[in-house]
């Protein structure tokens, strides 16, 4: 159904929060305790709808899931030759993750799969993981954009790569690491920069070598998985619209609790401080194999425009709507480049968030890998999110940041990432209504 987010001016954030539990690293634990051998626990799963698509994908192929309260589950393990063919094509809905992750699972299996999903979903590029995953002997079709559908077909064996990727990414590296667990001989991934390690340090959780660092991850095919407990922290993409929020209001004060503090995430973290915010964390430790902490925000009387290339880019993709909304309250320019992914992401995210900022009355011009931001006031007006979650939030918080009342449109599937988002953000102090 239709969802609209009218936010009013004036607001200010305050309190301690805990977002819900980290997207990335919900699918996996639910993609590994799978294909695991004996019953793993998750708790703090993100019962977001991407999430639950990953979830029912695995029920569909055979495998019980229990659910034993809020965020809890018990996975019921099959090991890694014990899925069963789905009587029906896979539906991920919006959710890039499930079908890039779940076509290198299933690039090893002994059954056919197909693997579909929303109109958004639909659009996003798959060549960047099907291309190597047919160098690995798999065979996986198209449409003609290369795009999904993805149709897999059972193959003898898949062989072991050595693949230099031409960008760096979280979700084609995890699908050729879950191929390489079917491969024979040793898979190698290099990428020409860092990305997200999530899949590398759980695939360690249940008993997996995996040799890893930065721009490089390997595993050697035919390792068993045992089953694990995992503690799935809060989200920091979640956390970081609540950050911004703080940050581009004076005298806005939040802690935000266990959320997660990977490094390969933590690019909002230090984004924020060279723009003058003040951010911190305390008591980091360990939480399900994540570094968790506590993170404490106070905006300053005035943000700084900086300039935000490639590398911290890199290190907060998901987070960079959010931090348009923090340059469009700076003072001075942003310049942000390197950042030519978030065109494909569920939205042409580079385009979403220019125009919305200039319907609030903030020069931003859209570049090919990035935009130029002009900060100034922003004014009331209407937002076409055009269906990404990470733009609805983000002009949900520039709202606070308005002198008039702030309306997005198409704001439904916020629910694939953050569900409870309106409850929380009007218990922080945002005068926020769904309608």
């Amino acid at each position: 159904m239709p969802l609209t987010y009218r936010v009013q001016p004036g607001g200010r954030l305050r309190g301690r929060l805990r977002v819900p539990g980290d997207k990335s690293i919900s699918h996996r634990a639910v993609m590994l305790g799978a294909i695991a051998e004996g019953a793993s626990e998750i708790t703090g799963f993100l019962e977001g709808e991407d999430c639950l698509c990953t979830m029912r994908a695995f029920e569909r192929m055979g495998v019980r899931i229990e659910r034993l309260g809020a965020s809890r589950l018990r996975v019921q393990g099959v090991g890694l030759r014990g899925l069963r063919a789905p009587p029906a094509p896979l539906d991920l809905g919006n959710s890039g993750t499930s079908m890039r992750l779940l076509a290198g699972l299933l690039a090893g299996q002994d059954f056919p799969s197909m693997l579909t999903g929303d109109e958004s979903l639909s659009r996003r590029p798959m060549r960047r993981i099907v291309e190597p995953l047919r160098q690995m002997g798999a065979s996986i079709q198209t449409s003609a954009q290369g795009t999904a559908p993805l149709s897999i077909a059972p193959v003898a064996g898949l062989k072991a790569i050595r693949y230099h990727s031409p960008v760096a990414s979280a979700q084609v590296k995890s699908g050729l690491l879950l191929a390489g667990l079917y491969a024979q001989g040793r898979t190698e991934v290099y990428e020409p920069g860092v990305s997200r390690d999530h899949t590398e340090r759980m695939l360690r959780a249940f008993g997996v070598e995996v040799e890893a660092r930065p721009g490089y991850a390997a595993l050697s095919g035919g390792q068993i998985l045992r089953a694990a407990r995992i503690a799935v922290p809060a989200d920091l993409s979640s956390a970081a619209f609540f950050m911004v929020g703080a940050a581009i209001v004076p005298d806005c004060e939040i802690v935000l609790t266990e959320v997660g503090v990977n490094p390969t995430r933590t690019g909002i973290v230090e984004i924020l401080r060279r723009m003058g915010a003040e951010v911190e964390w305390r008591n980091e430790r360990l939480f399900g194999g994540e570094p968790v902490a506590e993170i404490f925000v106070r905006g300053p009387s005035r943000l700084r425009g900086i300039d935000i290339g490639p590398e911290l880019v890199a290190l907060a993709i998901d987070e960079m709507p959010a931090v348009f909304v923090a340059a469009a309250c700076a003072q001075g320019e942003t310049c942000i480049s390197g950042a030519a992914e978030l065109r494909v992401k569920e939205s042409d995210r580079i385009a979403a968030m220019c125009e919305g900022l200039r319907a609030l009355g903030v020069a931003a011009q859209p570049r090919p890998d990035g935009a130029l931001i002009v900060g100034g006031g922003l004014r009331g007006g209407t937002v076409d999110s055009r269906g990404d979650h990470r733009v609805a939030m983000s002009f949900a918080l520039a709202a606070l940041r308005a002198d008039q009342t702030v309306t997005i449109l198409d704001c439904a599937n916020v629910s694939t990432s953050f569900p409870g988002f309106v409850e929380l953000a009007q218990n922080a102090g945002l005068p926020i209504q769904a309608i």
